[in-house]
């Protein structure tokens, strides 16, 4: 049994999209675990207030006409917030989709659903991490063998060399899953520009990948005429383009994150 000093809420969500800053919710489901080991279920249909996309759809298998009855989730946002109320958030790939939905979904409702003092778990990024990721790991996997120099450079760019081939022969005609309801077609191809491309790894703060840290670990801009621009600086000396990002259809997060610079940076450079 987990050991638990407050609830924890493991969440699911289904929704008409995978846009993080515009698709809605159209299915809720949470287990509240509380520290006793006893469990409280709740799980709502919602009405999104747009269409499901044929994707989507396709995937979780709810259609407009199921959910078009169903309250809105502004009509059920308080009685979900009491629910998660002083608890911690789990789930699957849910740091990066499910918690940023779900607040940009409380901040449509006027509710300020704050994780900051939660503890949040991905279950997803527990497999990531905890699988071996290393060359040896790899080596038995994709070509069967042990690796019985690793570590020796030469030995250890061939061990590459024979695992890159083993990745191209098992994912010819692989296609690519990275988030639910999104698919990325056959992206192991033999030519450099598709691998670099499916590799290519930022090092990215929000969900909707506007923000990144830099290699000074400055948080700058991944987008727009200000890309790798600190974002602090420029919002700060650009107050014009701080109120456009405001007002315009950025995430929750993305919005979050930018107030709070702003205002440490003018704390530190007005004193």
């Amino acid at each position: 049994m987990l050991q638990l000093k407050k609830p924890l809420a493991i969440i699911d969500l289904e929704t008409t999209g995978v846009n993080l800053g515009s698709d809605r919710i159209v299915e809720i489901a949470i287990v509240k675990i509380q520290t006793d080991g006893t469990r409280q279920i709740k799980r709502k249909l919602l009405n999104p207030e747009i269409p499901i996309s044929t994707v989507s759809r396709e995937l979780h298998g709810i259609s407009n006409e199921m959910v078009k009855d169903a309250p809105t989730f502004k009509q059920v946002a308080n009685e979900i917030k009491q629910f998660l109320d002083n608890c911690d958030l789990a789930g699957y790939n849910s740091n990066r989709f499910d918690i940023p939905v779900l607040m940009e979904e409380f901040a449509r409702a006027g509710i300020d659903f704050d994780i900051d003092s939660r503890r949040t778990i991905d279950v997803q990024r527990i497999f990531y991490k905890m699988e071996p990721r290393t060359l040896s790991a790899a080596y038995q996997f994709y070509c069967r063998k042990s690796n019985l120099k690793a570590h020796d450079a030469m030995e250890d760019v061939r061990a590459t060399i024979e695992v890159l081939d083993g990745q191209l022969a098992r994912y010819e005609n692989a296609d690519y899953f990275p988030d639910e309801g999104e698919t990325l077609p056959t992206p192991i191809r033999n030519d450099l520009k598709s691998l670099s491309a499916f590799t290519n790894d930022l090092n990215m703060i929000d969900a909707t990948q506007r923000l990144r840290y830099d290699h000074n670990g400055t948080v700058v801009f991944n987008f727009g005429k200000y890309i790798g621009r600190p974002v602090a600086e420029v919002l700060f000396q650009d107050p014009q383009y701080y109120h456009w990002m405001l007002n315009k259809e950025f995430s929750f997060q993305v919005k979050k994150i930018i107030k709070k610079l702003v205002t440490e940076y003018k704390k530190e450079n007005t004193a």
